[in-house]
């Protein structure tokens, strides 16, 4: 009886997905239809709108969703770097667009993504003549960062402008571990001393490599930041850091004294500034909302745009983002299985001519980052011109898929190198013992059959074979960096160690070739593949499909993590990163942290 019951459950979960995914199915195409064909835009019947309105106040990822793709898990969406930059590229030359109104409190990015959209606003003003205001109730230094890039910059009266420096904090477990009698038998590469990522299960404070490493890229971030602020703004980067000394912005009024500010101002008087601004663009009786167009909204008008420009002289852009793990991964990781297939269709894709990787990934499996290697060098092979961009991170194992490119971009701020590689097992025998009463018995037909076991201690023999096989990935690693980036592996060596770098200091040590973000990367390879500037572009892989992405955060993983943030709120990224770092396997290449610039 249960073995019928099973099957009838099967047919019937079947034909239920079927129809829920057919219903889904129309409903996109419908959508599409709808978008391309039957919007005012597409047409050229947009309502007037003389404003842009760039409000990027959530939480800023590498992609967005894509064209076509509908939101069924009921969450807010994220914003997409790669759509911030093509919109403010399509406002340049969009005749009904007067003004990009600007709108960033909240904003939620690593250092080198805030980076790119500051720099993005900057490009956008620099070629056209239309300004940009921004405007927030409040400024944390990351908001303020981006709008220090806008031609006129507000706040509300009774707004906080934040402006304290930067804070790195890294949790340490050592003490955690010994109180529940857990060993965390760490193996690291040789004279790894600056991989920092085992320090939080071997001591209770920063070692002095890491405290040292931490310094100085931490020092290049807010120096960058601060060097672009005064090239937008009429202050000095001397003010910044005795404004951030003092506390001085906390009181808004000096922001606007040392002209951080152009004013502080209630909504509706930057609803008349602008107004002001348009004149007669400004049609009589309207609200703000009726003369702006909306992000959304405006991303809608770019469907007809990538259709046309596919054309079959194409550079692809493949996103690796996130942990790397072996496997098909998602959206947020890296899977080796499916990174390396992406890889593999753009080579093998005849309107392809050049592939650009756009890497932001801390690291993680040194097993997965060899398997996406090994594809980026068949893809060498191929005669197609290969360049990496460097994104937040592309550190450890994001560098190790990344130093074979014939070039390498990076921001100023982008977290990179961590050369490096370790090993954790954790030895639970005494927790178990000591704390639970539970122990084990065991047979084995040789002496270390149960050496990755979780209930034992490595002895000598054990711990040397693991030495020996982190010093080997290691060897294997910095040799591979050096065919890559034509060096020698004491060359290498002498850099790696597992240090973290920032791209400018990267850039000084020949870990990377050049400064700039995804679209110099992108026309440099087309420069390379000989087409010029007439070419369209193509992102892989293909984003995960809706319904699958539901079901999955149903079952899987995704579950987990969101019951986490539901309790912990943004404390819960710890142990997420906790989970991945489990997930990463036995000998890892992973960046010890990661940041939010807040």
């Amino acid at each position: 009886m249960g073995f019928w019951k099973t099957v009838w459950a099967a047919m019937v979960g079947n034909i239920i997905a079927s129809l829920i995914g057919s219903i889904i199915s129309f409903v996109v195409i419908l959508f599409i239809i709808g978008a391309l064909f039957g919007s005012e835009a597409a047409e050229g019947r947009r309502p007037d709108a003389s404003i842009f309105r760039l409000n990027i106040g959530k939480p800023v990822v590498e992609r967005g969703q894509e064209i076509g793709q509908l939101n069924l898990s009921g969450s807010d969406q994220n914003i997409g770097l790669n759509d911030i930059q093509a919109l403010l590229n399509k406002a340049k030359t969009d005749e009904s667009v007067q003004v990009v109104l600007l709108e960033v409190e909240n904003i939620q990015a690593a250092p080198a993504t805030l980076l790119a959209i500051h720099d993005a606003i900057v490009d956008f003003k620099n070629s056209c003549s239309k300004p940009v205001i921004a405007y927030a109730e409040n400024y944390s230094q990351a908001s303020y960062f981006v709008a220090s890039a806008a031609t006129e910059v507000y706040m509300y009266p009774e707004g906080m402008f934040d402006w304290r420096g930067i804070n790195a904090e890294i949790m340490f477990y050592k003490r955690l571990l010994d109180n529940l009698e857990i060993e965390a038998q760490v193996i690291r590469g040789p004279n790894n001393k600056f991989k920092s990522a085992v320090e939080p299960y071997m001591y209770d404070k920063m070692s002095d490599a890491n405290r040292q490493q931490l310094e100085t890229f931490i020092s290049d971030i807010w120096s960058t930041m601060c060097q672009r602020i005064s090239v937008q703004r009429p202050v000095f980067t001397e003010t910044l850091d005795m404004a951030a000394t003092e506390l001085r912005y906390f009181n808004s009024s000096k922001a606007v004294e040392d002209g951080l500010l152009n004013g502080l101002i209630y909504k509706d008087e930057l609803e008349l500034k602008l107004k002001e601004r348009l004149q007669a663009n400004w049609n009589e009786g309207n609200s703000l909302a009726d003369e702006s167009i909306s992000f959304q909204d405006y991303k809608a008008e770019l469907i007809t745009d990538q259709l046309l420009n596919a054309g079959n002289q194409q550079v692809a852009v493949v996103y690796a983002v996130g942990a790397i793990e072996s496997g098909k991964g998602n959206d947020q990781t890296i899977g080796s299985e499916r990174i390396s297939k992406a890889i593999r269709e753009a080579r093998e894709n005849p309107n392809v001519k050049a592939v650009v990787l756009r890497v932001n990934s801390p690291g993680g499996s040194a097993l997965a980052s060899d398997v996406i290697w090994r594809e980026t060098q068949l893809l060498k092979q191929s005669g197609k011109p290969f360049v990496v961009s460097m994104g937040d991170y592309a550190a450890s194992g994001g560098y190790y898929i990344a130093c074979g490119a014939d070039r390498i971009f990076a921001l100023p701020n982008t977290i990179t190198g961590s050369i490096g590689v370790f090993g954790v097992i954790p030895n639970l025998q005494k927790f178990f013992e000591n704390k639970l009463g539970i122990t084990f018995d065991r047979y084995e037909t040789h002496a270390h059959a149960d050496m990755l076991g979780f209930s034992k201690p490595f002895d000598t023999l054990e711990m040397t074979a693991m030495q020996n096989m982190v010093s080997d990935t290691y060897l294997d690693f910095i040799t591979k960096v050096g065919q890559g980036r034509n060096m020698s592996p004491a060359q290498v060596d002498s850099i790696g160690q597992g240090r973290v770098w920032s791209g400018q200091d990267a850039l000084a040590i020949g870990l990377v070739d050049e400064l700039g973000g995804l679209n110099q990367a992108i026309s440099y390879a087309a420069s390379k593949a000989g087409i010029g500037d007439s070419y369209g572009r193509v992102d892989y892989p293909k984003m995960i499909d809706p319904l699958e992405e539901i079901l999955e955060e149903i079952s899987g993983e995704n579950t987990a993590a969101r019951m986490m943030e539901s309790v912990f709120g943004e404390h819960a990224k710890t142990f997420i990163e906790i989970q991945s770092f489990m997930r990463g396997g036995r000998i890892q290449t992973r960046l010890p942290f990661q940041l939010e610039f807040k």
